[in-house]
């Protein structure tokens, strides 16, 4: 059904004059037998598999040692392929990794123990002689823009990427069991105070926005201030760079940090997300522009401490269970889509309301008790 959602609301937005994009980096870890604990995957290999099996994306070494992070690749694909390429790659690395020897594929928010060290004081990369251990953090980060007609990114124009921006602050509360799936991934929020690992780890624990939050837009600079867009130009015989020019408008997007690796993460759930957001911020400006629409950034806001069953009521489940705009926005896409005629052309079921559906079947695999 998610799969329906996502072709439904990609011609909607293609109605509107837009081409959307959506890329996927998750992180995991791996281990091998105690025997060759010090073993290394052959990331050439990894990525070669990964495209004979039609998914665009490639592995790389991450931070932490034996932890690898799956980053999609820019060939075009439409949010709904990009979303296939998770899935199927979720699938298919516990074995390509098996191929190598790891007897472990850790696609889990935490792995716990999953290495030793700590940060020297005063230093944010060096680390001291002293060893603990340290409880890795693994993310899902998902990346948004999107281009007009011209096939001009319109993240960087006329304040777009600002009130997207400010949809996802929103949204991303109540609709945050979309993209954490399990308890483990209210743990993974917890690590730095629970465990003194402030230091150590740089995982956003809350929903923020700016440049350098949790729900970050990325314009001139980035995450860690480095400039964006840099393109080179000429290198030197020793294939130093000796000419650049920023191009920050061409890679202009919203990356939404907040997500838990999990092998129960729906790339397909968490695609429509961020398109109905898309959607939202698409009618503004195609209405009234958004520059008129932009408030002052709000405080962070935290997250949940639970996946369900809080005694207040303030748990992912119940939360999600409560809004009505995850819901409402689709089955508004629906109706419009049904009115143009449009549907015939995307095989979408013209019985029942999808954003109902949808929601009542996520709420499925959690629901124990009533929320209403």
């Amino acid at each position: 059904m998610a799969r329906q959602v996502i072709g439904l609301l990609e011609s909607y937005i293609h109605k509107l004059g837009y081409s959307p994009a959506v890329h996927f980096e998750l992180e995991g870890c791996y281990r091998f037998p105690p025997c060759r604990a010090n073993q290394e995957l052959d990331f050439a290999l990894l990525n070669r598999q990964l495209g004979s099996l039609g998914i665009d994306a490639e592995l790389v070494p991450e931070y932490w040692s034996h932890q690898w992070e799956y980053v999609s690749v820019f060939n075009g694909q439409t949010p709904l392929k990009e979303a296939d390429n998770l899935a199927f790659a979720l699938e298919k690395l516990p074995y390509l990794f098996a191929q190598q020897g790891v007897v472990q594929t850790l696609i889990t928010p935490v792995v716990w123990c999953g290495d030793k060290g700590q940060l020297a004081l005063g230093c944010s990369n060096i680390f001291s002689g002293e060893a603990r251990a340290v409880h890795i953090p693994n993310a899902v980060q998902i990346n948004i823009s999107a281009s007009n007609g011209s096939g001009e990114n319109i993240i960087a124009k006329h304040g777009f990427g600002e009130y997207l921006q400010q949809c996802f602050l929103q949204t991303s509360l109540a609709c945050c069991l979309l993209y954490l799936p399990e308890e483990d991934a209210f743990e993974r929020l917890l690590l730095k105070s629970r465990y003194g690992l402030a230091k150590e780890l740089c995982s956003p624990v809350d929903i923020s926005g700016g440049h350098q939050g949790s729900i970050a837009l990325y314009k001139e600079y980035g995450k860690h201030n480095q400039d964006m867009g840099v393109e080179p130009l000429l290198y030197d015989a020793a294939n130093q760079v000796l000419l650049s020019r920023k191009n920050w408008q061409k890679t202009a997007r919203i990356e939404h940090r907040l997500g838990a690796s999990s092998k129960h993460y729906n790339p397909y759930l968490n695609v429509v997300f961020a398109l109905v957001n898309l959607v939202d911020a698409l009618e503004v400006y195609n209405h009234k522009g958004c520059q008129a629409g932009l408030k002052a950034p709000p405080a962070p806001v935290s997250l949940p401490g639970a996946l369900n069953h809080d005694k207040d009521g303030f748990d992912a489940v119940s939360l999600f269970a409560r809004q009505q705009w995850f819901s409402e926005r689709i089955n508004a896409v629906q109706l419009n889509m049904q009115t143009a005629k449009d549907m015939a052309d995307l095989s979408v079921e013209n019985s029942g309301k999808l954003g109902d559906k949808l929601k009542s079947s996520v709420l499925a695999k959690y629901q124990q008790k009533t929320f209403y």
